[in-house]
């Protein structure tokens, strides 16, 4: 890879601290369904769909009496709550890294395990929408991260060839679905996303703030 030409942005744990909220909503929705599930568990599905997690855990227990689409729906409006009531704010420098990838003119797409309507919630709460040629959930697909397809479309969508995209990724499943795409993959190390295996990264942050727009091209060497 020669130079970066895109950055696609994850979204959870990266733009916005969100992965305590989603844990808490996401046991508050076991609880509500009476399913047995240990919180310990939470960190193997971060990065991935609410459905995912559902699903693998309805199939487990073989309850087919209880449908996992309304549990992700239940999960969905109760974190929708959360985050219209201003609880979750933007992690340090994402915002500002977002705004100065924009005005030098690289083409930025967002792709995020979350659905629709929490997508569009972040993109407009915190006025974001406007930077982003892409915008892209992984509930729109047949399968979200790990698998790469949802970096794959996006850099479609950007006209640029996946070796000239760099995503930036805090789980060890955005990072293995970055890498399965062929894309530079920068993680940043968020204490709130759990003790996640960053080693397949190309490069690791402590903070977004390392991310120097003005020498990207050297950042990835």
């Amino acid at each position: 890879m020669k130079q970066v030409k895109a950055v696609i942005f994850d979204m959870d744990g990266v733009i916005i601290d969100s992965e305590p909220i989603h844990s808490r909503v996401k046991m508050d929705t076991f609880a509500h369904f009476g399913i047995p599930f240990n919180e310990a568990d939470l960190i193997h599905y971060m990065g991935r769909t609410s459905g995912a997690i559902f699903r693998e855990t309805l199939a487990k227990y073989g309850r087919t009496d209880i449908n996992p689409q309304d549990m992700a729906d239940y999960k969905h409006a109760h974190y929708l709550d959360i985050l219209q009531s201003g609880e979750i704010a933007p992690v340090e420098g994402s915002v500002e890294l977002i705004k100065s990838l924009y005005e030098a003119g690289l083409p930025l797409a967002l792709a995020t395990s979350s659905n629709v309507r929490v997508m569009n919630t972040v993109l407009d709460s915190f006025d974001i929408r406007k930077y982003f040629t892409s915008i892209l959930s992984g509930g729109e697909l047949p399968e979200s991260k790990p698998n790469p397809a949802i970096y794959l479309i996006s850099a479609e969508r950007l006209a640029v060839e996946p070796a000239d995209c760099m995503v930036i990724e805090d789980t060890e499943n955005g990072i293995l679905a970055a890498k399965r795409a062929g894309m530079f993959c920068t993680a940043y190390r968020n204490p709130n996303s759990g003790k996640q295996d960053l080693t397949l990264a190309d490069r690791v942050v402590d903070s977004l703030t390392e991310i120097d727009v003005t020498q990207l091209d050297a950042f990835i060497k």
